[in-house]
């Protein structure tokens, strides 16, 4: 629960949306100043949602994205193709199969062209021919084929640009995203870490929690956040294990988190609308240019909805953008004053 000084921040101070089945909303911070940002927020250690697009003005939500005329949006190919011989790396999933590759920039591209074209593309070395409806198949060793035409039912696979180092990328796609001022000076001012994840809707991150502080900014679409505090978070964990029978660390977390019965299990725990967690929850709804930050400890899971593109930066301390289609995460990673 809110106590103290945080609840009087909530009631007094900050405005906050409405949620959904019983999630307690994140209030929102009457201004993005710094001086209200580690008063209300950053010293506390109590989540917040900055003003409504605080962070529009990101040179990569104008640059990595572009109107579709469906009125989504897509990823800009022809600025983000100059970089295509970057190295990523991606997650693929595909039914309840998971892996993880390294490939370049210009193949994650072909992926999300291939799984949203509606006609016919010319052969080349990533994939075969598309045909529109065609299932998403696994890569093989035997075969570099991701789309099949055999079957014309939705494609099932998902490839996400996971966790990519923003330190590795190209210097322009870096200037993209400088480092907000909030990040910078509101504890030590290092950068402790920086990733950033790209991947089509529907998205999703499992229930886990960061080691620092994360401000999370959306570049595009619509994310949906839910947040539990240390000790709610470890409940539903340590309730889930013992539900499938499991011993997995809190603190060490691979790719169980992404397939089987441990992804299952936690997604419903926290995304069913009639779980108890939902009483211990929090939630936030962020769209283009919104920032939420996260205290060191919180657990939370993510979802990407909507249609079109999606992006995300995220900074620890965490920024993240996000569109429909295709979700892109920034993060950044601080060393906290304690």
């Amino acid at each position: 629960m809110l106590t103290g000084r945080t609840a009087l921040v909530v009631s007094s101070q900050c405005r906050s949306y409405t949620t959904k089945h019983g999630l307690r909303p994140i209030p929102i911070l009457p201004d993005a100043t710094l001086e209200t940002f580690r008063k209300d927020a950053f010293e506390p250690a109590t989540p917040a949602l900055l003003p409504r697009q605080t962070f529009n003005q990101l040179p990569a939500v104008r640059r990595w994205f572009i109107p579709a005329s469906n009125g989504n949006v897509a990823l800009n190919r022809h600025y983000l193709a100059r970089f295509g011989a970057t190295i990523v790396p991606l997650e693929i999933t595909n039914s309840d199969k998971f892996t993880r590759i390294e490939q370049s920039l210009s193949f994650f591209l072909e992926c999300v062209n291939a799984s949203s074209s509606t006609y016919d593309v010319r052969p080349s070395r990533y994939f075969n021919a598309y045909r529109p409806g065609a299932r998403a198949v696994r890569r093989t060793a035997q075969s570099n084929t991701f789309f099949s035409a055999a079957a014309l039912t939705p494609p099932t696979a998902r490839v996400y640009l996971a966790q990519a180092s923003i330190n590795d990328l190209p210097r322009a796609l870096r200037d993209d995203l400088p480092v907000p001022d909030l990040v910078l000076k509101s504890g030590k001012g290092d950068v402790y870490d920086s990733s950033i994840w790209i991947g089509q809707a529907p998205t999703y991150t499992p229930l886990h929690r960061d080691p620092n502080p994360n401000l999370f900014v959306q570049l595009a679409g619509t994310k949906v956040v839910r947040l539990f505090r240390p000790d709610a978070g470890r409940a539903i964990f340590a309730k889930v294990q013992e539900v499938i029978g499991g011993n997995a660390s809190a603190t060490m977390r691979g790719d169980e988190m992404m397939q089987g019965a441990e992804k299952k299990a936690l997604e419903s725990e926290v995304w069913d609308d009639d779980a108890a967690s939902g009483r211990l929850g929090f939630e936030a709804e962020l769209n283009k240019g919104d920032g939420l930050f996260i205290p060191k400890g919180w657990w939370h899971s993510i979802k990407g909805t909507g249609d079109g593109m999606t992006g995300s930066c995220a900074g620890q301390l965490v920024v993240s953008i996000e569109q429909a289609n295709t979700v892109l995460i920034y993060a950044i990673a601080l060393t906290p004053d304690s």
